[in-house]
């Protein structure tokens, strides 16, 4: 979001290794029993890279001035895959927090509770974060803006109507896992052709499609199929995980050449409401055979271009990718530096780009850094408890 050959680590964590206590989307995973308590290096370097697309992406939203070049609307296109990314990636964890209660023998009502327990934790830090962001911005933003959805709105909010799959076993709950992915981007379209204005406002935002909001179409789609991948991972072997991940970046490949394809055709035999870069049910499929194939190419690097126990910088902003997010959207979309808001050339937004990504890079390390100490400090006085 590491130990020699397998995407695995144990309770003995080298240094560098993800710390899930300030990333609540990875607490799933650390809190997995035996073959599925597992810490993926590549999701945790597929998640750093997203964290470097996304920051660079608002970097250039907020202080581009010139709005209408290559260099900004490369940027903006290859910003859009940052949150199809972390959403695909939470999937894949909440999957995980599933998996482990099937393996506890839960009751249907306990699997659907502990799954509630976690989308209301990201909800909660959804509602902070907007109220922090509120507060630090007066006395400009309207109250509205706390109910404004944003990704972690989405993440929460997603999980709490997906939460229903964790009655399934852990077959039954990729199959149709991957299928309300398929149906959520296909009733975009149609979603959209609702009466909308005369829906109360709180509903509109959360479920009709915008490009000014993350609402539940299509944006959740993504977060259904990492449900479903997260499925599949916890029923490969560690051996066959290359194997698996091959195949993965060859159905992305597919996924691409057909939703494209399909995309393009001069008419539509389902529905005429479809507008390709706010509600197709195409740009979904497309982003998804993306996430795969980045998904095949991370695994690639983590096992064979580097050492799995070696510092990585990618994976740093990785493992803190909550902290990295909230702390830099203060930095990118503060009132701090407003008056360079909308005003740099491309190539300033370059270099202040590559400080954001390097002062977080910083940050993350040195939280890393701070609660394994302050655990080392916590380590004898407990031992000595118990």
């Amino acid at each position: 979001m590491t130990v020699v050959e397998k995407p695995e680590l144990t309770d003995q964590e080298p240094r560098g290794a993800r710390n899930t206590e300030a990333d609540p989307a990875a607490k799933a995973v650390a809190e997995t029993p035996s073959r599925t308590k597992i810490r993926l290096a590549y999701l945790d370097w597929l998640r750093g890279i997203a964290a470097i697309i996304m920051i660079q992406g608002h970097t250039f939203h907020s202080f581009a001035g010139d709005r209408t070049g290559s260099w900004y609307t490369l940027s903006q296109f290859f910003g859009g895959m940052a949150p199809a990314t972390f959403l695909f990636l939470t999937g894949i964890t909440y999957s995980l927090g599933m998996e482990r209660s099937e393996r506890q023998a839960l009751s249907a009502w306990q699997k659907v509770t502990a799954a509630l327990g976690r989308a209301r934790y990201l909800f909660v830090l959804a509602v902070l974060f907007r109220l922090q962001v509120w507060l630090s911005g007066l006395p400009g933003p309207p109250a509205s803006d706390l109910l404004k959805v944003d990704i972690l709105n989405c993440m929460g909010f997603g999980m709490a109507m997906l939460a229903g799959l964790a009655i399934l076993n852990s077959e039954n709950r990729t199959r149709y896992a991957a299928l309300a992915g398929l149906l959520i981007a296909a009733a975009s379209p149609l979603v959209s052709l609702l009466p909308w204005s005369q829906a109360p406002w709180l509903l509109r935002v959360y479920f009709e499609p915008s490009n000014a909001y993350f609402s539940f179409f299509p944006w959740a789609s993504f977060l259904a199929f990492g449900v479903a991948a997260g499925g599949i991972i916890t029923r490969v072997k560690p051996e066959h995980t290359g194997t698996m991940l091959q195949w993965a970046a060859l159905a992305g490949v597919g996924l691409v050449i057909t939703a494209q394809y399909f995309s393009n055709l001069p008419y539509s035999v389902y529905y005429g409401a479809s507008s390709f870069w706010l509600n197709s049910p195409g740009l979904p499929l497309i982003k998804l055979g993306v996430v795969l194939l980045w998904a095949g190419m991370a695994y690639i690097w983590t096992q064979y271009g580097t050492s799995p126990t070696a510092w990585s910088w990618v994976r740093q902003l990785g493992t803190s990718s909550l902290l990295v997010y909230w702390v830099h959207i203060e930095i990118v979309y503060g009132r701090w530096l407003g008056i360079w808001k909308e005003k740099l050339p491309d190539w300033a937004c370059v270099l202040f780009s590559l400080g954001v990504i390097a002062s977080m890079v910083l940050l993350a390390w040195g939280k890393d850094r701070f609660v394994e100490r302050r655990r080392n400090r916590l380590a004898p006085a407990n031992l000595a408890v118990s």
